[in-house]
């Protein structure tokens, strides 16, 4: 009996120990390379061996690492955190598990990451002697994984999942295809399947799926999509203003993505302050005396500032287009229109019903607006804060010309607005038909 009692106490501090062994980094920085050649596609990665640390290496002093003992230990942190947790795919279709054929630590001085060749070059020289005082958790392992595969000329992905190694894991990812340019990713922990050099139906696919998640995530876009539709929700007006959203924020989006937008570390926070700002004006034109009839114009000039607001979130997926920019634009804005239907698709039979068995529709606008409110008010103040902590832009002749720039798109914009104006309040009040909210 004694002794299976003293079996499982060792069988649950075998448990428990590796929860205490090893501290999870704060972050970690992965580089890879990925190229395809004939019948093999090279994988070449680096990684810090502090965030391979749940593995026991051999050490000296408790610090200083044994190289020359270390081989089947760096064998094994290879496989469970790299090799395990990469899946590759050749047009479509997983690719068996690699072969790791070499290893080598490096030292935290080791720039051999700077190009494939280089890299190459350096996980064949001569191991680290072990008279080197090499404290264990500040140096790299390179691994070179190798995948059999049909050709060269396949298309790849990649899926990583790296959040063993770290709190934080931070990728640079280059791709070299046979006779093309590197393309270069660089992204945080688990981006989702990576299509190395995507198609334009793979990027459209990609994209679009990415804007319908934006705006269903987006708790202050649909906050706006709220306040837009509360009062309005007889189909007429409601797609005149829906669709003046849509178009506002295409062409901010578009114009931001292309580069027609200044880049200055402020910008963001000032578009974030804004987008609260309009979602507040929304809340209290609803409560005072919503009008149909400007609706659609606030709704499209509103539509401008969380375009804005969009590109920021596009900006770093863009790198996952390839070649396809403009088809992954309006993919990704295809997205975010069906995620705006969706939404509305729940919201209006939900305030259709609210309105009619829970609470009285004016007082429930009213109701519902002022909650909305007072959540952009503490959005303003919060988003301000951040804003005010970067200087005030000094006014010289870029900024001058930027805002020049701004002011004519405006101008233009305004113009159509006008033209458009009567045509657009014909249709939305029909002869026989009262204005909605009016």
């Amino acid at each position: 009996m004694k002794r299976w009692i003293a079996a499982a106490l060792c069988w649950l501090a075998a448990l428990a120990g590796p929860a205490f062994a090893h501290e999870v980094p704060a972050d970690a920085r992965l580089n890879i390379f990925v190229k395809p050649e004939g019948k093999t596609l090279h994988l070449l990665v680096r990684a810090p061996l502090a965030a391979l640390g749940e593995v026991e290496f051999p050490l000296r002093a408790q610090s200083y690492l044994i190289v020359s003992r270390a081989e089947e230990a760096l064998r094994y942190a290879a496989k469970v955190f790299l090799a395990d947790n990469f899946d590759v795919f050749e047009n479509g279709a997983a690719l068996a598990e690699p072969k790791i054929l070499r290893i080598r630590v490096a030292l935290p001085s080791d720039r051999s990451f700077a190009s494939f060749a280089e890299a190459s070059a350096n996980i064949v020289a001569p191991a680290l002697a072990d008279s080197l005082d090499l404290v264990w958790s500040q140096q790299s392992l390179d691994v070179l994984l190798e995948y059999p595969i049909a050709s060269e000329l396949s298309e790849f992905s990649l899926r990583l999942r790296v959040d063993r190694l770290a709190r934080t894991v931070s990728t640079v990812l280059r791709f070299l295809p046979p006779g093309g340019e590197t393309r270069a990713f660089e992204f945080q922990d688990n981006p989702g399947l990576i299509h190395l050099d995507p198609g334009w139906s793979q990027a459209a696919r990609s994209f679009a799926v990415s804007g319908f998640w934006h705006i269903l995530e987006g708790t202050d876009h649909l906050l706006f999509l709220l306040c837009l539709v509360i009062p309005f929700r007889q189909w007429r007006p409601l797609v005149v203003i829906v669709t003046a959203f849509t178009a506002g924020h295409s062409i901010s989006l578009i114009g931001s993505a292309l580069g027609f937008v200044t880049d200055a570390l402020w910008f963001p926070p000032l578009v974030e302050t804004l987008i609260a700002a309009t979602i507040l004006y929304m809340a209290l034109e609803n409560i005072a005396a919503p009008k149909i009839s400007r609706r659609w114009i606030f709704a499209f000039a509103f539509g401008l500032i969380h375009g804005f607001g969009f590109s920021f979130a596009l900006k770093e997926t863009m790198q996952f287009a390839g070649d396809h920019l403009l088809v992954s634009l309006l993919a990704f804005n295809f997205g975010v229109e069906a995620g705006q239907l969706f939404a509305l698709a729940l919201a209006i039979p939900a305030l259709a019903w609210c309105f009619k068995h829970a609470v009285a529709e004016r007082m429930g606008v009213i109701i519902l607006s002022a909650l909305v409110a007072h959540t952009a008010l503490h959005w303003i103040s919060d988003r301000a804060a951040v804003l005010a902590r970067f200087p005030v832009p000094a006014l010289d002749g870029a900024l001058a010309a930027s805002v020049m720039r701004g002011a004519m798109a405006l101008l233009i914009l305004g113009a159509l607005v006008w033209l458009t104006n009567g045509l657009i309040q014909r249709w939305i009040t029909p002869r026989g038909e009262a204005a909605a909210g009016e």
